[in-house]
């Protein structure tokens, strides 16, 4: 019958009884014989020399690894980029496509304009903001990888790529109006 351990510290009875004699001497008998204490290992100091060589040879490669190099040779620090950017087209097929389209029609608009000594500074400006905005989108692009999409750099990409193509639109009008001011003054003429 299962009786409730508080009401059998209540009775006075265990409380009161004695321990077998050699009790504990027969409990620790049985212990070492089920679970027997193991000799240490004769090449212990073997071990410990071993650990310690280990120790110093990462020490010393950690040691030449961070010590700056000096020498005559300059050394020049290359960044390989071995992770992939993503894309907007890695993100969304509607994404893809709106990338696709203002990709296509800049490249549209670069090739339809005719560069000429009398457009050369116009052009070399217009070229130098699209060089900045470039830039930028590849830095965006590399934050899209490293953080992952978010709408604020999605907008910002798509932003950039709008951008860009009005940019060239801006090019396109002013060179219309440089042609045609041209052609006014060769009339008068």
């Amino acid at each position: 019958m299962a009786r409730d351990i508080r009401e059998l510290f209540k009775d006075d009875k265990i409380a009161h009884e004695k321990m077998p004699e050699n009790h504990q001497d027969r409990f620790l008998k049985k212990l070492d014989e089920s679970l027997p204490v193991t000799k240490r290992s004769t090449f212990l100091w073997m071990q410990i020399a071993a650990s310690v060589v280990v120790l110093l040879g990462l020490s010393y490669g950690a040691f030449k690894f961070f010590q700056p190099q000096t020498g005559d040779l300059p050394t020049e620090v290359v960044a390989t980029n071995t992770v992939e950017t993503k894309t907007l087209g890695d993100i969304s097929p509607g994404l893809k496509k709106v990338e696709d389209y203002y990709l296509a029609s800049i490249n549209l608009e670069l090739s339809k304009m005719t560069y000429t000594t009398e457009t050369k500074e116009l052009f070399d400006d217009y070229l130098e903001q699209l060089d900045k905005l470039d830039k930028e989108y590849k830095r965006l692009l590399v934050d899209l990888t490293e953080s992952g999409p978010s709408e604020l750099t999605v907008n910002a990409l798509i932003d950039n790529l709008k951008f860009r193509l009005n940019l060239l639109y801006r090019l396109r009008s002013q060179l219309k109006e440089l042609n045609t001011s041209d052609e006014g003054v060769t009339q008068s003429i």
